[in-house]
């Protein structure tokens, strides 16, 4: 009993230490905080009334218990949402997840995220006002340009000075991008949304999967300058085709950069806690090799005294080494009889190699022996065949330069074969 209390106190100390240690890496990391005043999820999305908690929408948008219909698949419709509040933080990720669903092959026009310093109206990008102040990013599913590029994800920002390029697809106006194909998928899309110490990432969950973490990186770029505060918005619109976009998720994290006075306060009191000091790791390293030399002891001692425990032990470790060097003979031998297998192939197939080419010599002799019978003339003077030769001269030094090459070629493939059996 005193032997598994020591094993216990052991196990116990370090998984302290792996805690401590681990809330001293963590301490160091931004902290995020779920802002729900700039969030919403089903379900009970909508309220009874048909409103969202803290957003407000307008145009063909449509809410629902489980989630937001940005445009319905009916043509040149156009929706918008947007958060009632502006933000109180500078840094932000967002985890936007929907849906863009239709019947026809091709869709459009597509859907924006947006993060501006107000809330836009109905208008001609993607459903909101042109020349905005601000980050969109476009899911654009209709190719205006004509160039093959579409199903489309972009980043463009946008000081208030541009208008958007509908001709080209703003792709010169991009500021990155990346081809996802994001519609009809058999799960929802999700697109992360990192804007952190001035670099925006996005990266795109495919929705051909179930696994919530299978993104794949769309674009990263740095120094980008955003409004300090701003409001979110999604909005989507459609033209001579439509489709559905849903919007099922909008998940707002704010990332602190510079910790509170209250987390700061948290954080040195961490840090000057048990075990994260330079002092108290030592000591802790320090009891916990002294135990386990104690341990080491008391397990030399035991078997000391318990012999047969001793023999025991050192049987089943013969037992262990054993099995291995029986496991390594067998994979020995099992290579073994495959290349022996092998080079029975290789001999049977030099052997009939070797009757080939007897049979087209014997065979190249006797079209020799044909071709060389004396010529007859005749009144005409032309070259004649004897009459008890079945076949013309052209056929036979046809026949004759066929089976010369064919003789080649089989020396040839010998040569290989003999090469094989020496390697």
């Amino acid at each position: 009993m005193y032997k598994i209390s020591i094993i216990i106190q052991l196990i116990i100390l370090f998984m302290v230490v792996r805690r401590l240690e681990s809330n001293y890496q963590d301490a160091n990391l931004p902290h995020r905080r779920f802002e729900y005043k700039y969030s919403f999820k089903g379900p009970y999305l909508a309220q009874k009334d048909g409103t969202v908690p803290f957003w407000e929408y307008s145009g063909n948008a449509i809410a629902s218990e489980e989630l937001v219909r940005i445009t319905p698949s009916l043509h040149s419709k156009k929706g918008q949402l947007w958060s009632k509040s502006a933000t109180n933080f500078e840094w932000w990720e967002v985890d936007l997840i929907f849906r863009v669903t239709g019947k026809g092959r091709v869709g459009a026009d597509g859907l924006a995220f947006w993060y501006t310093d107000r809330k836009y109206s109905e208008g001609p990008v993607f459903g909101s006002s042109d020349n905005w102040n601000g980050l969109a990013i476009f899911f654009d599913s209709f190719d205006n340009d004509g160039k093959g590029n579409n199903p489309y994800v972009m980043a463009m920002v946008n000081d208030g000075s541009k208008s958007y390029d509908h001709n080209s697809d703003g792709i010169n106006q991009q500021l990155q991008g990346c081809l996802r194909d994001f519609r009809n998928k058999p799960y929802p899309v999700r697109a992360k949304i990192e804007y952190y110490r001035n670099v925006l990432s996005v990266m795109i969950h495919s929705g051909n999967t179930n696994n919530d973490e299978d993104y794949e990186v769309c674009f990263r770029v740095e120094n980008v300058f955003l409004p300090q505060y701003g409001h979110f918005g999604v909005t989507a619109a459609t033209g001579g085709l439509a489709d559905d976009h849903d919007v099922l998720k909008f998940l707002t994290y704010s990332i602190d950069a510079q910790p509170s006075a209250n987390s700061q306060h948290q954080q040195q009191q961490q840090q000057q806690g048990p075990g994260l000091s330079e002092a108290d790791k030592q000591r802790f390293n320090k009891e916990y090799e002294l135990y386990k030399e104690k341990l080491e002891r008391q397990r030399e001692e035991y078997l000391k005294a318990h012999p047969e425990e001793a023999k025991k032990l050192e049987l089943e470790s013969e037992k262990a080494v054993d099995a291995d060097f029986d496991f390594s003979v067998k994979e020995l031998r099992q290579i073994f009889d495959g290349q022996s297998e092998v080079y029975e192939h290789v001999k049977s197939m030099s052997r009939k190699l070797d009757e080939i080419i007897g049979r087209q010599e014997r065979a190249l002799s006797m079209i020799s022996n044909i071709h060389a019978i004396p010529q007859q003339t005749g009144g005409a003077g032309v070259a004649q065949i004897p009459a008890n030769v079945p076949i013309s001269r052209p056929e036979v030094e046809s026949l004759l330069g066929v089976q010369r090459e064919l003789l080649q070629n089989s020396r040839e493939i010998k040569v290989l074969v003999q090469h094989g059996q020496q390697q």
